[in-house]
């Protein structure tokens, strides 16, 4: 598979984000701009499907007891981040929320933003803006990222 399809495909998936993306588009040659407004885009569109698919799709999904497994067990962390991040939205309104998606590390991001939104039964438009916010942070970070360890070499 070619390198823009890589970049797509991983900056969709939950696990690697735009922060998979973005680095793999680069390795692999694309202008750190390019990646940048590429995996942004479509870590923004993820946003939209993982709402589609709480809302519609899992409750088709937790009928299979293997997804029904693996859902529980990773709701249990997502239940842990909720619970601190649900005291902060009360204090700080949905910047938490976005900021909780910019940070760039492992477990964070649009994915998990939308999980915890759904999970705490949230104000849908207003989750979508704070989670497209947060992407739009985390590709700027990851961007600075690129481009300063770039400049090193």
């Amino acid at each position: 598979m070619n390198a823009l399809i890589w970049t797509i495909i991983l900056s969709f998936l939950p696990i690697s984000e735009l922060r998979g993306g973005m680095i793999y588009a680069v390795y692999s040659g694309m202008n750190p701009y390019s990646a940048f407004f590429l995996c942004v885009i479509i870590n923004l569109i993820a946003i939209i499907f993982a709402f589609f698919f709480l809302d519609f799709l899992h409750k088709e999904f937790m009928k299979i007891k293997i997804y029904r497994k693996v859902f529980d067990r990773y709701m249990e962390g997502i239940r842990k981040k909720a619970k601190g991040l649900e005291k902060q939205i009360g204090n700080y309104g949905f910047l938490a929320l976005a900021i909780f998606v910019a940070v760039p590390i492992p477990g964070t991001g649009a994915w998990t933003g939308a999980l915890i939104a759904w999970y705490l039964g949230l104000d849908r438009k207003k989750s979508i803006l704070s989670i497209s916010l947060g992407v739009l942070g985390a590709g700027i970070i990851i961007l600075l990222g690129i481009l300063g360890f770039i400049r090193i070499f």
